[in-house]
């Protein structure tokens, strides 16, 4: 049987989770809280954090699932949120004018995804959809930029984490560029000079290959 995908929780009713405990389940929402907390704490994404901020973290974390085919987020909504990812893959995806959709990246066990919450407009600049049963720790975003403006320590090393994250997805997305253009050398002319351009497949080629990447049906997954 197939279990139902767990739908995201609208932000006041996630904050109400957390703010305000169920006296009926209170050992019960004790004992998921330190089962997160020490979920959060085994991710090497969070390596060097202070217990402090662990648990400043878990205090604004939620366990989430999708099934395949689900839509975790899409491109252009408010960033409110972030995902750490526990089991499965996950596919990030840019949308075309066209509606059509271009493959940038899949994701695995702990990536993360979703940093746009921390940055202004706060816009999801990508879509991201499951590709098989995928369990995440969802981050309550919009709660923890107010606790970064209070804990600046919090926001330093959080911002540190976004930026290695958010390098990692612009390398994937000039790798996936540059094998599109050396898959189609017809478009080279457009590109300028100081990247490659134009009309040099050889030159497209080298730079599309550089970072070892996957074939262009398959976009790469990310090598930290």
């Amino acid at each position: 049987m197939t279990t139902a995908a767990t739908p995201p929780p609208p932000p006041d009713q996630f904050a109400e989770t957390f703010d305000q405990p169920d006296p009926v389940a209170g050992e019960t929402h004790a004992a998921q809280a330190l089962a997160l907390y020490r979920h959060i704490a085994r991710q090497p994404f969070f390596k060097g954090l202070s217990i402090h901020h662990l648990h400043r973290l878990a205090e604004s974390a939620w366990e989430m699932k999708f099934e395949p085919g689900q839509t975790i987020f899409s491109e252009g909504s408010p960033a409110n949120r972030f995902y750490l990812i526990l089991t499965g893959k996950v596919l990030l995806q840019a949308e075309k004018p066209d509606r059509n959709v271009f493959p940038i990246q899949t994701l695995g066990p702990g990536d993360d995804l979703g940093w746009s919450w921390l940055f202004p407009p706060y816009s999801l600049t990508l879509s991201a959809h499951a590709v098989e049963p995928t369990e995440t720790i969802f981050f309550y975003g919009t709660r923890l930029r107010e606790q970064c403006e209070q804990d600046h320590e919090l926001g330093y090393q959080l911002t540190k984490r976004a930026a290695q994250a958010l390098n990692e997805c612009l390398k994937a997305t000039r790798r996936r560029l540059m094998e599109c253009i050396a898959a189609n050398p017809d478009i080279s002319s457009a590109i300028p000079p100081e990247l490659g351009g134009p009309g040099d497949p050889s030159t497209l080629r080298s730079a599309a290959t550089e970072d070892g990447p996957a074939p262009v049906a398959d976009p790469p997954t990310r090598a930290d």
